[in-house]
């Protein structure tokens, strides 16, 4: 699955022609495959919501008995044929799809970084990046942000790190090694007498900080990497630094935020609609609070192109949430006419 999101994304980045605008486009694709989901979860919730005098009635006949309160919710449901679940269903989908296009994205992260270490070109023999000499390569820019595969922070370098470099798994930088041209390895790397087996599971742990190294011996990326003076803040557990080249302003992580906010009120406010009794309806509080801290957390932590999948993926959601209630509000405008003339016959 990861593989197959991926390659969908390198097409369109190849039609696009920035890996930016690329994650906008996919994401708005990933929204558009789950519009007949959130169709079909709203018009339950209004089909619940309109249930909501009937279910409070049974609440009250039936509040000393819980098991047959139950049972005749489950029974007027059944009647109604409405499935309280379908609410939820779309939720559900959701993350797997989120976790799918994350791993998608970090095989596209960790593809591009390794590219910005050293890349070499078969056709023309030249084999450029970071450790070739005291340059740095051309970035994945988009807007404010001068590289897309770091993070949106203050705090992360715009050029792969040490603690960046050792999320990339084994195979990617056997993969990267071996694409290397081996006669003729990168400046920095001579000398470091590296093989295939010094990119195991095993040994990657020892290799990479030796990279790192030797990317130091490039002056541009030594001072990229280096921290401000006086922009160094200790805090209990840890500690942050302002580098010189920060890689953007943590608008990401903010936006991710606050549309997480903004979205899961609108879904709250949906589900408090549906009635408290419905399965998910009690989440709604956890949801509020829970999910704009998580995914601010989640955005600081791993590169700008997540964070631009998340926060865009949030803004078509409530854009798709107006549309879809719009369209159910004039279809039932359209049809309470019709209900009104047979209540009359």
């Amino acid at each position: 699955m990861n593989e197959f999101l991926f390659n969908i994304l390198a097409w369109i980045n190849g039609w696009v022609g920035n890996w930016g605008w690329a994650m906008v486009v996919f994401t708005v694709m990933i929204r558009l495959v789950l519009t007949p989901l959130d169709i079909k979860s709203r018009v339950s919730m209004r089909k619940t919501s309109k249930l909501q005098p009937q279910i409070q009635a049974l609440q009250k006949k039936y509040a000393n008995d819980k098991e047959k309160l139950n049972a005749k919710t489950a029974e007027l449901y059944k009647k109604e044929h409405i499935n309280p679940l379908s609410s939820c269903l779309p939720l559900l989908l959701t993350w797997p799809i989120l976790i799918a296009v994350f791993g998608a994205m970090r095989m596209a992260a960790n593809k591009e970084l390794l590219f910005q270490l050293a890349k070499f070109d078969a056709e023309t023999g030249v084999t450029t990046g970071i450790l070739m000499n005291n340059g740095l390569p051309a970035l994945e820019p988009w807007l404010w942000i001068k590289n897309l595969w770091m993070p949106d922070s203050f705090f992360a370098a715009m050029v792969p790190d040490l603690n960046t470099l050792r999320t990339i798994p084994s195979d990617q930088w056997v993969t990267w090694f071996n694409s290397l041209d081996q006669n003729n390895l990168p400046a920095l790397l001579q000398g470091l007498n590296l093989t295939v087996d010094s990119f195991s599971q095993t040994n990657l742990a020892t290799t990479i900080p030796q990279i790192v190294e030797a990317l130091k011996q490039n002056a541009a990326y030594a001072e990229a990497i280096s921290p401000k003076p006086g922009m160094t803040f200790n805090l209990l557990i840890t500690q942050f630094s302002v580098l010189n080249s920060q890689n953007g302003w943590l608008l990401l992580p903010i936006l991710s935020a606050a549309t997480q906010l903004l979205m899961t009120k609108i879904m709250g406010g949906n589900q408090a609609q549906a009635g408290a009794q419905t399965p998910g309806a009690g989440t709604g509080k956890f949801m509020q609070y829970f999910f704009p801290i998580f995914s601010m957390v989640i955005c600081l932590s791993y590169s700008a192109a997540f964070a631009l999948y998340w926060v865009a993926g949030n803004l078509v959601s409530m854009g798709q949430t107006y549309a879809i209630n719009k369209y159910l509000d004039k279809k039932e405008q359209a049809a309470a006419p019709v209900a009104g003339e047979g209540s009359v016959k």
